[in-house]
C-alpha cells in the first residue's frame, strides 16, 4: 500500500501521452500578453503628471507666502527679545530644563512673534497698540526676573509654572489686543458707511 506517488504519476504520465492542441501555446501567450500588458505608459503619465502637479501647488504657495507678508508693526516699544527667551547668556532657561519644557517655550514665543507680526498699526489704532505694549514689556520684564530666580535658586515647580504662565498671559494679551483691533476697525467702517 505504501507505494511512492511520484512514481505512480510518472508511470501514468509514460503510459498515456498527452498532447496540446495546436496552437495552444501561441494563444494562451497573447491571452497573457493582453491581460498583463508589459509596459505602464498610462500609470507612468498619471504620477508624472501628478509631480508637476505638486511642484506648481507648492510653487504657488510659497509665491503667495511671500508676496502676502503683513505690514510690520510699528509701534515704539521692543515687546519681545527673542535671545531672552531662546539663549540666556547667564544661565540657564526655561528651555533648557527639559525637552517638553522647550517646547511649550517654543510654542508660546513662536505664537507670541507671530501674533505681533500680524498687527496692523495705524495712526487710529496707535493709543490702544501701546498700552498693550506696555503691559507685554511688563510681561516681559517679570519674564526676565523670573528667570534670574530659575538661575540663582534652581528649578522648581513654582518657577516653572510661573515663567509657563508668563508666556500664556502675552499670547492671552495679544490675541485680546487683535480682537481690540478688529471691533476699532469694524466700527470704522460702520461709521464710515453711515457718513
Amino acid at each position: 500500500m505504501a507505494q511512492d506517488l511520484r512514481e505512480m504519476f510518472q508511470k501514468e504520465r509514460e503510459i498515456q501521452k498527452f498532447k496540446l492542441k495546436e496552437g495552444h501555446q501561441e494563444r494562451f501567450l497573447d491571452k497573457l500578453d493582453s491581460a498583463l500588458p508589459t509596459n505602464n505608459k498610462k500609470k507612468t503619465t498619471i504620477i508624472y503628471w501628478l509631480g508637476i502637479a505638486a511642484t506648481l501647488v507648492i510653487a504657488l504657495t510659497a509665491g503667495l507666502f511671500l508676496f502676502n507678508k503683513e505690514k510690520p508693526i510699528t509701534a515704539t516699544k521692543t515687546v519681545i527679545n527673542a535671545k531672552t527667551h531662546t539663549e540666556n547668556d547667564n544661565g540657564i532657561s526655561l528651555g533648557d530644563l527639559s525637552p517638553d519644557l522647550q517646547k511649550i517655550e517654543t510654542y508660546y514665543v513662536g505664537n507670541i512673534n507671530y501674533e505681533l507680526s500680524k498687527l496692523e498699526v495705524s495712526n487710529e489704532n496707535k493709543e490702544v497698540v501701546d498700552g498693550y505694549m506696555e503691559q507685554l514689556a511688563q510681561l516681559d520684564h517679570e519674564y526676565k526676573e523670573l528667570n534670574v530666580e530659575l538661575n540663582n535658586y534652581g528649578p522648581n515647580e513654582d518657577t516653572i509654572s510661573a515663567l509657563i504662565q508668563n508666556l500664556q498671559l502675552r499670547l492671552q494679551l495679544l490675541q485680546k489686543l487683535k480682537s481690540k483691533l478688529n471691533q476699532l476697525k469694524s466700527s470704522e467702517n460702520e461709521q464710515s458707511t453711515i457718513i
